[in-house]
C-alpha cells in the first residue's frame, strides 16, 4: 500500500514539474478558471440582492451548500481526471500496456493526468465557504466541523465514482459517453442549491439513484440546525458503498475489455 501511494505521488510530481516548465501559462490557466468559477459566486450574490431567502435558505446557507459541491467536484476532477481522458487511452491502445504492468490499472490511469488547473475553482470554493460560514450564523461544534469534512470527502468520492463510471463505458463503446456529464457537471450546477427546492422527484433520484443528497442535503440540514437528527452527519459515509459499486462496474468492464487494435 505504501509503495502504491509513493508511486502515485511520483506521478503527480512528474506532472507538476512538466506544468512548471511554462509558469506563465500555468498561472494564466489558474486565473482564467478562477474567474469562470467566480461568476457563479457573483450570480448568487446578485440574486440575493433582491431576495432575503429562497425556500427558507438564506444567502449564507446557499453559499455553504454550493461551496461544498464546488470544492468536492474540483478535488475529484483534479485527482480523478485520468478517468476523464480514458477514452483516448483506450483508442491509442495504451490500456493494453497498462494491463501488462505489475501495478494497479486504476493507479496508472489516475497517474496519466492531474488537473492542477482546478486550483482556480477550488480557490473560489474556499472564498464561498468562508463567506457562507460568516453569513450562516451556525453554532460550530466539533461535530459540525467533522460533518463538513465528511461532506467534502464524501462529495469527492461520489464524483470520482461517477468519473469512473464514465471511463468504464469506454470499455464497451471506446468513445466516452457524454451523458455522464449530466451526472457530474450538471450536478455541480444544480448542487448550488439544496436539492429539495427542485421537488420530490428530484429528491428521490438524488437519494436512491445517484446519492447526491448524502453529501449535500441531509448533512446540510444538520449543519444549519434545520434537523436534530444527528445521524444525518454520518450520511456522507454512504458514498463509500456507492464508490464500491462503481468499482465493481469498473472490474466488470475490465473483464469484458477487448483491445482497440491500435
Amino acid at each position: 500500500m505504501g509503495k502504491t501511494i509513493s508511486l502515485y505521488f511520483m506521478y503527480i510530481s512528474a506532472i507538476l514539474r512538466s506544468s512548471m516548465q511554462y509558469k506563465l501559462s500555468f498561472l494564466l490557466m489558474i486565473i482564467g478558471r478562477f474567474l469562470i468559477a467566480f461568476n457563479s459566486f457573483l450570480g448568487i450574490y446578485f440574486l440575493f440582492s433582491g431576495f432575503t431567502e429562497i425556500k427558507g435558505y438564506t444567502y449564507g446557507d446557499i453559499l455553504l451548500c454550493f461551496s461544498v459541491i464546488q470544492m468536492s467536484f474540483s478535488l475529484s476532477e483534479c485527482i480523478a481526471s485520468g478517468f476523464c481522458a480514458f477514452s483516448g487511452i483506450v483508442k491509442r491502445g495504451e490500456f493494453d500496456r497498462i494491463l501488462l504492468r505489475p501495478c494497479s490499472p486504476i493507479l496508472q490511469v489516475l497517474g496519466t493526468r492531474f488537473e492542477l488547473g482546478r486550483i482556480g475553482p477550488m480557490i473560489t470554493a474556499v472564498i464561498m465557504l468562508v463567506v457562507g460560514i460568516h453569513n450562516s450564523h451556525i453554532q460550530w461544534t466539533i461535530g459540525r466541523v467533522i460533518t463538513l469534512l465528511l461532506m467534502l470527502l464524501g462529495g469527492t468520492l461520489l464524483f470520482s465514482g461517477l468519473f469512473m463510471i464514465g471511463a468504464t463505458i469506454c470499455f464497451f463503446s471506446i468513445e466516452e459517453s457524454g451523458s455522464i456529464n449530466i451526472l457530474t457537471y450538471g450536478a455541480k450546477e444544480h448542487g448550488k442549491y439544496p436539492f429539495d427546492i427542485y421537488g420530490k422527484g428530484m429528491m428521490r433520484f438524488c437519494t436512491f439513484v445517484v446519492p447526491y443528497t448524502l453529501v449535500q442535503y441531509y448533512p446540510l440540514m444538520f449543519l444549519l440546525g434545520k434537523s436534530d437528527n444527528w445521524f444525518y452527519a454520518l450520511y456522507p459515509l454512504g458514498t463509500v458503498f456507492f464508490f464500491y459499486i462503481c468499482y465493481l462496474f469498473w472490474r466488470f468492464g475490465m473483464r469484458h475489455y477487448q483491445s482497440s487494435g491500435s
